[in-house]
């Protein structure tokens, strides 16, 4: 059942996004962006954590968990140091998944050779 909830809550996500797509003039970056903050307001409001223990992954994957958590380690960080962790929060909380996005895109170029598409 649980794998259930993670398709329908990742799904619609997905569908929103392909609504948003097909009845906007929005840009696919202008999107993600909208997604980035919904996910960080949501957390704000208390809404996000619902649709994670409702969907687990289906709702912590897409770009709008990104900012949910970048706010989540906002929270936690300024509990934690005070003031400064409105700075240092964000980087806390994304720095494993920034790192290994970069770790692995690294050894993606390495196996794969690019190439310019006006060839």
């Amino acid at each position: 059942m649980q794998y259930l909830w993670v398709f329908l809550i990742g799904g619609a996500f997905c569908l929103l996004a392909q609504i948003l797509v097909m009845k906007t003039k929005l840009t696919p970056t202008r999107i993600l962006v909208l997604f980035l903050i919904l996910g960080a307001l949501f957390e704000i409001l208390g809404v996000y954590q619902i649709l994670v223990e409702i969907g687990g992954a289906g709702a912590k994957v897409p770009i709008s968990g990104f900012g949910a958590t970048i706010v989540r380690s906002v929270k936690e960080q300024i509990d934690k140091d005070g003031l400064i962790g409105i700075f240092t929060g964000g980087l806390t909380g994304v720095s494993g998944g920034i790192s290994a996005a970069i770790f692995f895109s690294f050894i993606i170029s390495l196996i794969f050779n690019s190439k310019s598409k006006n060839k």
